[in-house]
């Protein structure tokens, strides 16, 4: 199982002037290939105060100069696994581009405002969903999730908002690099990274495949 990757290239003199920009431009790339089901999904890897890592996908749901943002619930093995560990590794596998992008950085929780602001918007059954559900828990059988969904529509009936959960919210990764991966034949793949320098600027460095 093996394929040669030859379908672009990434150099220097092509990059955007900043992360932002340069990742703008291949999430629309992979938004309008039409081949990813869900092409702002990533992810994401957590490891706990132990020292053992986990990974699972997530959906990007907004991002800026500031970094990257996924909602979640605080009380979830990624919730507790980044307070414990802030520090954090995002990846946007879009294989059938030969593309990757890896963002290493640390997490922190967003404001409750704007937690709030983006939980209005979800659809209702989302929303009961995330007060019924003890995520990474132990369930004893699936019964259990759906009657604790029916007991959260009474108390919360149809109507009525349903307002954000004390456990649930947003996370900004923000970033220490963003490496930018373009597959190229004979495995000698173009890999250049943005990287933050301590006085807060970034700069870009080639890296080897």
């Amino acid at each position: 199982m093996r394929r040669n990757y030859d379908s672009a290239s990434l150099a220097e003199s092509g990059l955007a002037p900043d992360w932002t920009t340069q990742f703008g431009h291949w999430l629309v790339d992979a938004i309008e290939s039409r081949v990813f089901r869900e092409p702002n999904a990533m992810v994401l890897a957590t490891v706990s105060a132990a020292g053992q890592p986990s990974a699972r996908t997530v959906l990007l749901k907004g991002y800026d100069a500031a970094g990257l943002i996924f909602y979640t619930s605080y009380g979830s093995r990624k919730g507790r696994e980044l307070t414990e560990n802030p520090l954090v590794c995002c990846v946007f596998p879009w294989v059938e581009l030969e593309r990757q992008v890896v963002v290493r950085g640390r997490a922190e929780r967003l404001p409750g405002a704007a937690s709030e602001a983006y939980f209005a918007t979800r659809p209702r059954g989302a929303q009961l969903g995330a007060w019924a559900s003890p995520q990474s828990s132990v369930l004893g059988c699936r019964e259990e999730l759906v009657e604790a969904v029916a007991r959260v529509k009474l108390r919360f009936p149809a109507g009525e908002p349903v307002p954000l959960p004390e456990h649930w919210g947003g996370v900004l990764v923000v970033p220490e690099t963003v490496e930018f991966w373009q597959g190229r034949p004979d495995r000698l793949h173009d890999r250049l990274q943005y990287r933050r320098t301590p006085d807060g600027t970034w700069v870009v460095e080639r890296l080897a495949p």
